[in-house]
């Protein structure tokens, strides 16, 4: 699965959150900093073992990440820093809570490993655009090849994570200590995908 090529079809639904967050006033940073903020209360109700108050948070965390951007373009003002921040909002939340969901419901070593690898996965595409380059950018969003490739991202990740915090919270054999292993496996995969990609196309060119 990637939700990443259902782009259009998820923006008819948090279009409308972010018109009226615009409507509001509001600021896509300071929507980008609730993002942050929810994302951290969300990591630590898993730490304290508060799971639908951590879901919910990390389900609102995830709508506002979507939304900083719509305002930004509605606005007509997308900055630079706007940009920055966002990238280092959504890697501090991702971090914090796999570390401390892979840490709490299962080892070190997990926890380590689904860390690193969302990590790199996300930012192998900045490294892309600064070694190799990109297409376009478009009202501060790059259009670039390596948009779609790979299948397991943040929205998978973010989904996932609910899906087993549900489980666990209903006691099914299957909860976070399985969702942990789920997701970093599956980071690490799709991972590969993109580096085979970037192989296969760019493998053959010189540094200059």
């Amino acid at each position: 699965m990637n939700l990443t090529e259902k782009r259009d079809f998820f923006k008819k639904i948090y279009t409308p959150v972010g018109v009226v967050l615009f409507k509001l006033n509001i600021s896509a940073n300071f929507i980008t900093l609730l993002s942050l903020l929810t994302g951290t209360l969300a990591a630590i109700a898993y730490y304290n073992g508060k799971l639908i108050t951590a879901a919910s948070f990390l389900l609102v965390s995830g709508i506002l990440d979507l939304t900083d951007g719509t305002v930004a373009r509605l606005s007509g003002k997308p900055t630079k820093f706007g940009a920055v921040f966002d990238w280092i909002a959504d890697k501090w939340v991702d971090g914090l809570i796999l570390g401390i969901v892979g840490y709490t419901y299962g080892n070190v070593f997990w926890a380590t490993i689904a860390v690193t690898a969302s990590l790199i996965h996300s930012f192998i595409k900045p490294v892309v655009y600064a070694e190799i380059g990109y297409k376009v950018k478009i009202k501060g969003k790059i259009q670039d090849p390596l948009e779609n490739v790979g299948f397991f991202g943040r929205p998978e990740t973010h989904i996932s994570l609910i899906l087993f915090t549900i489980l666990e919270k209903l006691h099914f054999p299957i909860g976070l200590s399985y969702g942990i292993k789920f997701i970093t496996i599956l980071t690490i995969l799709s991972l590969g995908t993109r580096l085979i990609y970037l192989y296969k196309n760019y493998g053959s060119e010189y540094d200059e």
